[in-house]
């Protein structure tokens, strides 16, 4: 498990990485922040019922943040046109 952890780490990093060369600091920044949480656990050599806690956690905490900023901060059809 603490591979996949690992693996996380590694895409939440491509991800971050594509964000900061398409000039979207605030999500790399995001992204980067995962990518160093995802490696720092993947070393901790917990149980495999942890990091299935830690990863419920993790999308709870994830679902929540996006329904707040998709209903109360996002603007509907903010593009730059």
């Amino acid at each position: 498990m603490n591979r996949m952890f690992r693996v996380l780490g590694f895409w939440t990093g491509i991800f971050a990485v594509m964000f900061f060369l398409g000039g979207m600091k605030d999500a790399s920044l995001l992204f980067f922040g995962q990518t160093i949480f995802f490696v720092f656990l993947s070393y901790l050599n917990l149980t495999e019922r942890m990091y299935i806690y830690i990863f419920g956690a993790y999308l709870t905490v994830f679902f929540a943040g996006f329904t707040y900023y998709s209903i109360f901060i996002m603007t509907p059809g903010g593009g730059t046109h």
